[in-house]
């Protein structure tokens, strides 16, 4: 009997033990499969501003829009703040990270990543010069881990609204960061423009934000007007500039539409939210397997018109019905 017993209970030891192993299987193979359905996106964005913000919020809904949310999704995002220093520290943080993909809001932000990692994919967005940038080799062949998508100011239509909303405006004022290779290029392209169009154009760079209020006195003190390109560090602070012009009495032209919601008189702008969404669905089309060195960069290049009724009524200017 006793034998017996002993019998049952070790059937009974080495069942429970099959058991609890059998479950451990079970949860060890459910635990990979979830941990290969979520992926990791890395985000660096540069500074906070509502273009950018709005940026972000189109990425997150362009992921969404290809089936990569909830449990499918993990977003590593980080922000620089406009700190050159903690864009690289915070890219090498996303590379560490291990994130299957990096997405770079803004030319500093991409340049940071591209800088931290030549092996994981790497997707710009909203940033205006790629090539000049150095982080493609063409816009059609990528070639390496960087693609994405550019917000190619609408240049030369702006200079249009410029001609057509103050034709009074002889001398444009043109104001951005000596630090950002965007902007420099698209100074260029606004000087050449501008003074084909017949407009004397004054250009003034600033080092950073702290600078901004007193290079804009100077400016407004010579010009009729101030174009402002896309570019982060003006952006930032970009309430100092219009409260400058606002004393003085004269339009600005920025090149973001968020930028005339805040005192800007008018522009012609790339839709910073779709942009956005774009960026989100290539970074989809990366993470389902297509190779980012051969993934062209979506160029946006076809603007919309945008006005501030209540700055053009402050400063005289009729807007056109259409």
């Amino acid at each position: 009997m006793k034998n017996k017993r002993l019998i049952g209970v070790l059937i009974g030891l080495a069942l429970v033990i099959i058991a609890v192993l059998g479950y451990q299987s079970v949860t060890k193979k459910e635990t990979k499969t979830t941990s290969a359905t979520t992926v990791k996106v890395g985000v660096l964005q540069f500074v906070t501003h509502e273009a950018l913000d709005e940026i972000y919020r189109g990425i997150k809904a362009g992921l969404e829009e290809e089936g990569y949310s909830g449990d499918k999704l993990k977003i590593d995002f980080l922000n620089a703040e406009g700190d050159q220093s903690k864009v690289q520290t915070m890219s090498q943080k996303l590379v560490a990270n291990q994130n299957d993909v990096l997405i770079g809001i803004a030319t500093p932000a991409a340049q940071g990543l591209a800088s931290a990692t030549k092996e994981i994919p790497i997707i710009m967005g909203a940033v205006t010069d790629p090539v000049g940038a150095k982080l493609v080799k063409s816009l059609d062949q990528p070639g390496g881990n960087i693609t994405g998508v550019s917000d190619k100011t609408p240049i030369k239509a702006q200079v249009e609204l410029i001609k057509e909303l103050t034709p009074n405006v002889k001398t444009v004022g043109v104001i951005y960061s000596s630090s950002e290779d965007n902007s420099k290029s698209q100074v260029e392209e606004f000087k050449t423009l501008a003074e084909k169009a017949g407009l004397e154009v004054v250009v003034k760079s600033v080092p950073s934000t702290n600078e901004i209020k007193t290079t804009s006195e100077v400016l407004l003190s010579q010009v009729d007007a101030v174009w402002v390109p896309l570019d982060n560090t003006i952006a930032s602070a970009f309430s100092t500039l219009v409260q400058v012009a606002k004393e003085a009495k004269k339009p600005i032209y920025p090149s973001v539409d968020t930028m005339v919601e805040e005192g800007g008189l008018a522009s012609v702008v790339i839709d910073q939210y779709q942009l956005g969404v774009e960026t989100g669905k290539m970074a989809a089309k990366v993470l389902k397997g297509e190779d980012v060195s051969t993934l062209p960069v979506n160029v946006f290049d076809e603007g919309t018109p945008v006005y501030n009724e209540e700055v053009a009524k402050e400063l005289g200017i009729t807007l056109p019905e259409k």
